[in-house]
């Protein structure tokens, strides 16, 4: 059976808002999404365990350390500032990007003002950060480090309840509602357990472009997505075509499966096998699932067409590999249906 691990410091995180393309709307990554998923797992019967401390070694390897003390004190520095009251900021919200079209090649000083600095690890307006942030993003951390840790223990199966999610977090940046990459960390724990390959198979709606960029030039870790074509509008829109297969000593090792809009059961099961039979190619010895479940039908995050059966049937086909796998929950949205889906994939997995 199945193990859940969850920690109490993930509904911390209160993002309020997202700014999308200069208006600002209400999100839908709430805190009643870890809530409702926690419920509908304990009123199945799959035993859910509190995730324990663990230190910043996995953390660090996949993630840059200025980044990390920037996201673990940005929030502090915004408050002490006096942006909260005066300017009616809640939020810590970028306004300006150094992207190479700032840049063009020249050297840049390192901003000193809070406002400037805001933008400095940040690719997006959607990803706000406010003061319970760092704590429930830190949790989630602990809450894979955990799933891993049963793994490596014996357990064939551990899902991290992670809140927020992660796969959109790059080395050096956050963006997607994303901070910190909870399965790259996961699979960089099983790594240092000593598993020598690890695949991560990601089912959210949307391209990992954190994950992929993470493990873009090893050559031990398998990143493998479907997930609805980016060439359609939808985020994370620069990356995720089928062209990108890693770089240097990683050529091969990444695989993206783009999906038309309104894609249902058969269509994305054909790509969960293809994805199934990629990462038996690849031999790995762990497996990380991102389990994100917003490419549902009633999802209003992507426009893909995913039933209960057919998440079910996705995790068994990802069981068939028969491997120690970590589930990491990634994103899902409509929250009338939101834990049946994670228990159906779940159920699938466990099979």
């Amino acid at each position: 059976m199945t193990t859940a691990i969850w920690s109490p410091e993930t509904l911390a995180h209160m993002p309020g808002a997202e700014i999308w393309i200069g208006v600002r709307t209400p999100g839908t990554e709430v805190a009643e999404r870890v809530t409702v998923i926690r419920d509908t797992l304990a009123a199945d019967g799959i035993p859910i365990v509190e995730a324990v401390a663990h230190d910043d070694k996995a953390l660090l390897a996949v993630h840059r350390p200025e980044f990390v003390a920037h996201l673990r004190e940005i929030w502090q520095k915004w408050d002490d500032g006096g942006y909260h009251p005066d300017y009616g900021a809640d939020r810590v919200v970028p306004y300006v990007f150094p992207t190479e079209a700032m840049l063009a090649g020249m050297p840049a000083h390192d901003p000193v003002a809070t406002h400037a600095r805001a933008g400095l690890y940040c690719y997006d307006t959607m990803t706000l950060v406010g003061p319970g942030t760092w704590p429930a993003a830190r949790a989630a951390v602990d809450a894979a480090l955990t799933a891993a840790d049963l793994v490596a223990a014996g357990e064939r199966v551990a899902y991290a309840l992670c809140r927020p999610p992660g796969h959109h977090a790059t080395p050096a940046g956050y963006g997607g509602s994303c901070y910190l990459n909870n399965a790259a960390i996961a699979a960089q724990a099983l790594r240092d357990h000593g598993y020598a390959k690890v695949a991560i198979i990601d089912i959210d709606a949307h391209h990992g472009n954190g994950t992929q960029a993470i493990f873009w030039n090893r050559p031990d870790v398998f990143y493998g997505s479907a997930h609805i074509d980016p060439a359609a509008g939808w985020f994370p829109h620069y990356f995720g075509f089928a062209d990108e297969t890693g770089t240097g000593p990683a050529r091969g090792t990444t695989l993206n499966i783009p999906l038309a809009p309104e894609s249902a059961d058969p269509t994305w099961l054909a790509a969960l096998t293809r994805l199934r039979d990629a990462t038996e190619s690849f031999a790995p010895e762990a497996l990380v699932v991102s389990l994100g479940v917003d490419a549902a039908a009633d999802d209003p995050e992507s426009p893909l067409r995913i039933t209960p059966s057919g998440y079910h049937q996705t995790g068994t086909i990802l069981a068939s590999l028969n491997l120690p796998t970590v589930a990491i929950q990634e994103g899902g949205y409509h929250l009338p249906s939101l834990g049946t889906l994670v228990t159906e994939t779940l159920h699938g997995l466990s099979t």
